[in-house]
């Protein structure tokens, strides 16, 4: 067993790992921000650490408005497009102007020759031609801010449309102005009520119809405020406005609805802005599946990203994912309209007994918080309850009591016990008069509590009256039509309130500087090339990341004198940049206990390794660790997002099971413990069948370090694999017992 030599995290990183030359990604704190006039603040991959929030005021409510290629030909697609724009533009106060060549006039509106010839200089231009690429260099003259492009046939259809996508998107960078499009609709255009109190929700699509749900909202009494079709993402992308909506002050929440992402890195820079600025993100983002990701590219020509790390992204940066339209909806109307909770506990109260049951073992199962009421509370209760009935939690009135005065007094008293964060009351199908009563009940109830208040209308019919007056008439209560659907909004809502409280941005502590085991890691890098195990434990060691006492040795003798001084037992392997897998080769021996098994190893080692054709640079005779949990770690490069970083159950567990858990640097502490709490065997970590609590402190440092390195050789580094990496028993490190690592 090796020594101790990890101490613990919290108060000993920072020094162990600045005496072997390395900051750790926890420890590290920005003290020079960049002052007005720098340039974007680079982290020490060279990516930018926070994005500017686009003024896209002007194109939401432009005070003139170009369009361009307007008709009032009957049965044409452009003259449609045109009415409607000439009815929104009278709706927001702006000044419309038709441009078309062979016009005069559009619906009787003055039509102009061309962008050039306009009357003034415009906030905004729609672009109703078939290729809007001739265009741009007018709009550019014209010093035409936003331009938003109908016009498909591009990313979406394949080389040659991206190709046309590409020379769109360059024409627009040197032109300066913003384009929303291509491949977009008419959706930023619609008619929103203004008579509509609240928090907002401000929505972003890459499919204007899959917006309906959310928009219709408003038929319910739920404000919203913008709607962004982004199309194929030429130029304005969804992060754009994700940071744009997160800095209004109107919007509550914001829903979005996501085939692909133009960039990983903005879109993280972006859900950082509404994390720090505690607004809920809701989205849908397809691609879990391969006919999921295969659809999303033909529709918006999108890269929709390796769906774990999309994933695990989105959590890292408090993104709520769901995954139908309807969770969407009701999950961002909750979220919109609720305000913090004064408790995570969920207080489950309904009619009936079997009902109640129902609903609250589906919360138990999901994560909820169902406390039980103080027994003072529950004699309170039963003031108004039949003695025989349960009023711990889940509440069972047995029906009765919500027909007379003692209903609101049963919810005033729910609501008033400390433990309640939530009330939740399903009513699975209408009972009047006592279901009516009891839905009376609940709207008063929450007019006078800053507690969320949410019913399931569980009846398939809703037309009833309480539902469509009363429940929807309301502006406080959040009503469901399923339970998933109200059980999926609860936890989102508490759980976004728990992880701003708590929310540090990254990006903030991300390192700008390389550290000096870069510079050892640099002279170790072999570009194009797998390295040896050798070689690619010396870079282990660079990051001051454990590795066993071993020797690389070119001789049977020089074998036995190494085994003497490392200590018997030994492992015997060979090395080379070509061998990734040794096992499988017979190039692994272990527990070598004399000097002739040692000699005998070495020529068959080399042996083999001669027949397999695979050249080595030596056999490692290395220490034999043993009593630790079996872990990996490692790097991989996703095609939005870069440098990932993985860790998880190693050893032939790792191909097995696949149970790992990936994030997206930068992340700190809180992030590496997160992935630990994620994997379906952490129990190993935490000692089972008598086995000791596994050093889990020292195996945070190493995924910590192991990302520092993902990041300082991001343009050096392709993959790193080390498995398994050995935890030993509590207090005494970790150790790397094996490594792969392969260059750019």
């Amino acid at each position: 067993m090796l020594g101790s030599t990890h101490g613990t995290l919290t108060t000993d990183l920072r020094a162990r790992v600045e005496a072997c030359g390395e900051t750790p990604r926890a420890a590290v704190h920005c003290t020079a921000p960049a002052s007005a006039g720098d340039a974007v603040p680079l982290d020490v991959s060279g990516r930018p650490l926070h994005s500017d929030v686009p003024d896209l005021d002007r194109l939401f409510r432009p005070e003139s408005v170009a369009v361009v290629g307007a008709s009032d030909t009957d049965g044409r697609p452009a003259a449609g497009i045109t009415r409607r724009l000439i009815a929104w533009a009278e709706r927001v106060g702006a000044r419309i102007h038709p441009v078309h060549p062979a016009r005069s006039a559009v619906y009787g509106l003055p039509c102009h020759p061309a962008v050039g010839a306009l009357p003034e200089q415009v906030d905004l231009a729609v672009l109703l031609v078939a290729d809007p690429l001739p265009v741009i260099e007018e709009l550019a003259e014209a010093k035409v801010k936003f331009a938003v492009a109908f016009a498909s046939g591009f990313a979406e259809t394949g080389a040659e449309g991206a190709a046309a996508q590409e020379a769109l998107a360059a024409a627009v960078r040197r032109s300066g102005l913003r384009l929303l499009g291509p491949n977009t609709n008419l959706n930023a255009f619609e008619e929103f009520r203004d008579d509509l109190e609240g928090p907002a929700i401000a929505l972003i699509t890459q499919s204007g119809h899959q917006g309906r749900p959310v928009y219709a909202l408003q038929e319910l009494g739920i404000r919203l405020s913008h709607w962004a079709p982004t199309g194929n993402e030429a130029d304005l992308e969804t992060a754009d406005f994700l940071s744009y909506f997160a800095e209004r002050p109107e919007v509550g929440a914001i829903a979005a609805y996501v085939e692909g992402l133009k960039d990983g890195r903005s879109f993280l820079l972006a859900a950082d802005r509404a994390a720090r600025n505690k607004v809920p993100v809701v989205a849908v983002k397809v691609g879990r599946t391969e006919t999921g990701a295969r659809t999303a590219a033909s529709h918006t020509g999108k890269l929709t990203g390796a769906d774990d790390v999309v994933d695990a992204a989105m959590r890292q940066f408090g993104v709520i994912r769901v995954d139908g339209l309807d969770e969407l909806q009701d999950t961002a109307a909750l979220l919109a309209r609720a305000k913090p909770p004064t408790a995570d506990g969920v207080a489950v109260y309904s009619i009936s007994g079997g009902t109640g049951a129902h609903f609250a073992d589906l919360a138990a199962a999901a994560g909820l918080h169902l406390p039980t009421l103080p027994q003072a509370r529950q004699d309170e209760l039963h003031q108004w309850i039949p003695a025989y009935l349960s009023t711990a939690n889940p509440i069972d009135n047995g029906g009765h009591p919500v027909g007379d005065e003692r209903g609101r007094k049963i919810i005033d008293a729910i609501l008033a016990d400390p433990s309640v964060g939530v009330l939740v009351c399903p009513i699975t199908g209408p009972f009047p008069p006592l279901s009516d009563r009891l839905v009376r009940d609940l709207v008063d109830a929450a007019e006078h509590t800053d507690k969320p208040v949410c019913v399931v209308w569980g009846s398939p019919v809703g037309t009833e009256d309480a539902y469509r007056t009363t429940l929807l008439g309301s502006s406080r209560v959040a009503t469901f039509r399923t339970f998933g659907n109200c059980i999926t909004a609860v936890r989102a809502y508490l759980g976004h309130h728990r992880f701003t409280a708590r929310y540090r941005s990254p990006f903030a502590d991300a390192p700008r500087t390389p550290s000096p085991s870069y510079r050892k890691a640099q002279a170790l890098m072999r570009p194009g090339e797998q390295l040896s195990e050798h070689a690619a434990k010396q870079l282990l060691r660079a990051y001051g990341i454990r590795v066993p006492r071993e020797q690389l040795v070119t001789s049977a003798a020089a074998a036995v004198r190494a085994a003497g001084l490392v200590g018997y037992p030994v492992v015997m392997k060979a090395s080379g940049p070509q061998l990734a897998h040794k096992t499988e080769l017979g190039l692994v021996k272990i527990g070598l206990t004399s000097a002739s098994q040692v000699r005998d190893a070495y020529r068959e080692l080399t042996d083999i390794a001669r027949y397999e054709d695979a050249p080595l640079d030596g056999v490692l005779v290395c220490q034999m660790v043993q009593r630790g949990v079996e872990m990996v770690v490692g790097v991989t490069r996703d095609a939005l997002f870069g440098p990932t970083v993985t860790v998880g159950l190693g050893g032939v567990l790792v191909e097995v099971l696949h149970d790992a858990a990936v994030r997206v640097p930068p992340f700190g502490e809180d992030q590496a413990r997160a992935m630990l709490a994620e994997l379906r065997g952490r129990a190993l970590l935490d000692g089972v069948r008598g086995a000791p609590p596994a050093d889990t402190d020292a195996l945070v440092e190493v995924v910590l370090r192991v990302q520092r390195m993902a990041m300082e050789l991001d343009g050096a580094l392709s993959e790193l694999d080390i498995n398994p990496l050995m935890v030993l028993p509590r207090g005494q490190g970790a150790v790397a017992l094996d490594a792969l690592a392969v260059c750019r």
